[in-house]
């Protein structure tokens, strides 16, 4: 069976949420969101930066969630949740699957060190107002992607799982601006699904 380590408020939320949605079988290791457990010595055996989300298969170990989520559409799923390599909606599957790590959680990360992480004497306000207009400028062109789509690429897919989860936590953040309608309502339709609830249940 699946293993997912999990730690509350990370990147392993996006897992549990494919595995609901796939609805596979797994069992959980819940951690603290805290160095206790994540830099511990037996969790850097699983991950040598002491980071969530790990997912062991049997004999195999990996991490990363986007290797994650590849992985297990390929030996879990055959390739459910994404679009044929030859279907016109591929490329843009590929774009926005990748798109949260290479333009949206670069922002996120910096924001919830400034506003979460760090202690108030340490906090860098020019920093903080730095990450919040890269993130604005990072969710517009998803904004724009999303007008006449209830999901990026029309159906639900793994995109979803991926960039979703990021645009979720940019609203929770404050950062998603009323007038960016299409998104506001985007974040709402994926927390109105069971699999999401479940994995936010989690947290």
């Amino acid at each position: 069976m699946l293993k997912l380590h999990f730690a509350p408020n990370s990147r392993a939320g996006r897992i549990v949420w494919l595995l609901e949605e796939l609805e596979l079988p797994y069992e959980i290791n819940k951690m603290a969101f805290h160095p206790k457990d994540l830099k511990s010595d037996e969790h850097r055996e699983r991950h040598p930066l002491g980071r969530v989300p790990v997912l062991d298969d049997g004999d195999i170990r990996i991490y990363e969630s986007g290797a994650i989520v590849e992985y297990v559409l390929e030996r879990h799923k055959n390739g459910g949740l994404k679009p044929a390599v030859d279907s016109s909606d591929y490329p843009d599957y590929l774009q926005w699957f990748h798109y949260c790590e290479g333009m949206v959680m670069p922002p996120i990360n910096t924001i919830i060190v400034q506003t979460i992480l760090l202690p108030p004497e340490r906090q860098d306000e020019t920093v903080l107002g730095q990450a919040q207009r890269l993130l604005a400028k990072s969710l517009a062109p998803v904004n724009e992607a999303l007008e006449g789509k209830d999901y990026l690429i029309g159906d639900f897919s793994a995109a979803d799982i991926m960039l979703g989860h990021s645009c979720f936590m940019s609203n929770r953040l404050g950062c998603v601006a009323e007038e960016m309608t299409n998104l506001k309502s985007y974040v709402q339709r994926i927390t109105e699904r069971p699999a999401f609830k479940t994995a936010i249940e989690m947290q």
